[in-house]
């Protein structure tokens, strides 16, 4: 499991992440950030498998992962 955050300010609107996301679980925001972009936000949080493919494809740097260990 992961938890992917989006720095909204960052974000151009590129779009790759939600191209990428092999889950489908990344969508443009119809709201702008301030500098008229729209932003990348996840769809549920459950659903991310933490693959870090949107990390990789971002060219703003726009997007954390912060991988959580399990218990076995």
């Amino acid at each position: 499991m992961a938890n992917i955050t989006f720095d909204t300010h960052r974000c151009k609107g590129c779009g790759l992440c939600v191209i990428f996301c092999p889950c489908g679980n990344i969508r443009m925001s119809d709201v702008l950030n301030e500098h008229g972009h729209p932003y990348a936000e996840l769809i549920d949080q459950g659903r991310c498998t933490g693959c870090g493919l949107c990390f990789r494809m971002c060219p703003d740097t726009a997007i954390e992962i912060d991988r959580k260990k399990t218990a076995k």
